[in-house]
């Protein structure tokens, strides 16, 4: 019966026609030219700043829990269907430990872990509503600097992965998306009434992803320079999520040091990511 069940999951998640036979092509590829990115990005934060500075009535609270309910419930399957569908990627298709680091030189963004790269990208763009459901609700108090900053820049990270095929991304995105499911399990339980007391985890756990995110850039580091003559796939998205990273593991240090401080306590509760 498992051998089943893992049949049926590398079949939907790895080997199916349309993720098996996946291509990326500029131009040609939904969302992949760069005009879409810039429109993309620019126009998140033009209805940001236009909706958050407009005195719009908020949502009726029993509209606001419905979709709040279901936007949460869609982006918790669909992290844990990108974390698990990436993950069994890495298994059937790294042809060695090291692949999942520092892709080849040259490596065309094709096939089931470029599928799961431009499916994370395009999630990105949907998460654009969770900036959207705060200024609905009202509370425009809770839409800080870091949680524009982090959604508008993180989708062109995710360009950059699948436009300069960049080593290391598959470690990223599975990591990103199971503390996705955890952010996620925590706002959908808000929005059905229960809030858990385990808030102060959510941010920990996105420090210590940046934290471990500085330790996989430097292992790309070591193996595209001790890979002579062939070095690692993507070395200018490396140098963009260096500087990307190290603003985040600012803000979310500052995020955290204000909202607990030294007794542990939440202070105020927001939505950073």
């Amino acid at each position: 019966m498992s051998l089943t069940i893992t049949d049926s999951l590398y079949y939907w998640l790895v080997n199916h026609p349309k993720i098996l036979n996946f291509s990326w092509s500029q131009g040609e590829t939904l969302g992949s030219s760069p005009l879409f990115l810039t429109v993309t990005v620019i126009s998140y934060l033009s209805l940001t700043f236009l909706l958050s500075n407009l005195s719009l009535p908020p949502l009726p609270p029993t509209i606001l829990k419905r979709i709040s309910v279901v936007h949460n419930l869609i982006l918790l399957a669909l992290s844990f269907t990108m974390a698990l569908g990436c993950t069994l990627s890495t298994f059937s298709h790294a042809p060695h430990l090291h692949y999942i680091l520092c892709l080849p030189l040259k490596t065309p963004p094709r096939g089931p872990l470029f599928f799961w790269a431009y499916i994370f990208y395009l999630s990105k763009i949907v998460e654009f509503i969770d900036t959207f459901l705060i200024i609905l609700s009202g509370s425009t108090k809770r839409l800080t600097f870091l949680h524009v900053y982090h959604h508008a820049t993180v989708v062109i990270m995710c360009y950059l992965w699948l436009h300069s095929s960049q080593s290391l991304f598959p470690l990223v995105l599975v990591t990103n998306s199971s503390v996705h499911v955890l952010m996620y399990t925590y706002y959908l339980s808000c929005a059905l009434g229960i809030r858990p007391r385990w808030k102060r985890l959510v941010t920990e756990c996105q420090i210590v992803q940046f934290q471990f995110s500085f330790v996989v850039l430097a292992l790309m580091l070591y193996f595209h320079v001790t890979h002579k003559g062939t070095g690692c796939a993507g070395v200018w998205g490396w140098c963009f999520n260096v500087v990307f990273y190290s603003s985040l593991l600012a803000l979310f240090s500052d995020f955290h040091a204000k909202n607990y401080g030294a007794n542990g306590k939440m202070t105020a509760p927001k939505k950073v990511a």
